[in-house]
């Protein structure tokens, strides 16, 4: 960090496990100043306060040249710093969410110092799935000078991307038991289901539920134990995947395979809310959410809404657990707006839908290929 001048502007690119990112980020960056990109959901309600905050709003997952346009403000006539997580929403699996691959031009087109922050033990404290309880372990972070002004002009944006890509590959279940670290409240397993939704064992969907320190299948009856140092023990017959990144990684595998066979499909009832100003996220109604190879289509409010997105609009998927404690949801929409889906069924759709997102991306990318 010595190669950053006190009062020079730069892009600090920081993972996101949970909300306590701010508060780290707040106590380790004092004083400089700085600016933060912020979803967009979050100046409802509170829009001078957050940008008197210097909060720079963004739709998640939503391309928006303003954005750019604002961080080269804050950077170059505040000279303000800015910080931003560009994985853009929480990890699920305690791995990284994907980068964009617009990043690495935005770094080119910034020009200015890149540093990396990366926290440790964040995700083991808050990990999303587990409702918002949080767990008794110790939290760190350091700070790494990435790019120089001068670097960043030698390098093509592919190359920048490589970098950052590199720096956010994390697995923080393997390095919570490469480090000791215990996690041993009672309740460390539950909503477990949530990232985990499907069986290993009899490779059914829906069945599995978090309780205590378990998570179990109520089909076949497989039960596994989160230890705590962070891997799975099968209880009763075959441990097939002994850490959770393992298990999604499979399931992953398994989504990537119903849309290459062409089966594929997410068909659920749906409360809608609308994000269209900072004043309110407006409950419209009822409505239905269909997930395909096409994409997605959502319709309802009694035949006044039907709102399309290709694969190719996103890279990924604002999707979340428990969110402002209404429950588990997936956001769809555009720089007008978001419509955030709750699902009207018990299931755990959430982490599938994400996968899916991801997976239907590359493959229309791969697609392009072709014909650029």
């Amino acid at each position: 960090m010595e190669k950053l001048g006190k009062h020079e502007p730069c892009l600090f690119l920081m993972n996101h496990s949970c909300f306590l990112d701010l508060k780290i980020a707040s106590t380790i960056l004092y004083p400089r100043p700085f600016n933060i990109v912020c979803t967009s959901d979050g100046f409802v309600g509170k829009q001078r306060l957050m940008r008197r905050l210097g909060c720079i709003p963004i739709n998640k997952f939503v391309s928006d040249l303003r954005l750019v346009r604002d961080m080269q403000y804050a950077l170059k006539t505040l000279r303000s710093s800015v910080l931003m997580y560009p994985e853009a929403s929480y990890s699920f699996d305690g791995t990284a969410t994907p980068l964009p691959s617009s990043l690495g031009k935005c770094v080119k087109l910034l020009g200015l110092p890149v540093v990396m922050i990366r926290t440790y033990g964040a995700f083991l404290h808050d990990p999303l799935y587990n409702g918002l309880r949080l767990r008794k372990t110790k939290v760190s972070a350091d700070m790494e000078y990435l790019l120089s002004p001068d670097e960043i002009k030698e390098k093509t944006a592919d190359e920048i991307n490589a970098i950052l890509a590199d720096r956010f590959s994390f697995d923080h279940f393997r390095w919570q038991t490469e480090n000791g670290v215990k996690i041993d409240e009672p309740f460390r397993a539950e909503g477990l289901n949530r990232v985990l939704y499907k069986c290993p064992a009899c490779h059914t969907e829906g069945e599995m539920r978090g309780e205590g320190a378990v998570i179990f299948c109520r089909h076949c009856g497989k039960r596994y134990t989160l230890e705590p140092l962070g891997f799975l023990r099968a209880e009763n017959g075959e441990t097939e995947f002994s850490y959770v990144t393992d298990w999604y990684a499979w399931e992953r595998a398994s989504v990537r395979e119903e849309i290459e066979n062409g089966t594929y499909r997410l068909d659920l009832p749906v409360e809608i809310r609308v994000l269209a100003d900072a004043e309110a996220i407006y409950h419209v109604g009822k409505g239905r959410l269909l997930h395909t190879a096409e994409g997605f289509l959502l319709t309802g409010c009694d035949g006044a809404l039907t709102y399309r997105q290709k694969p190719l609009a996103s890279y990924s998927l604002y999707a979340d657990y428990f969110w402002y404690e209404i429950g588990d949801m997936i956001c769809i929409g555009d720089n007008d707006r978001l419509y955030y889906c709750f699902p009207a069924v018990e299931g755990d759709f959430v982490a599938k839908a994400r996968l899916a997102a991801e997976e239907l991306y590359k493959k229309a990318m791969r697609e392009l290929r072709p014909r650029a």
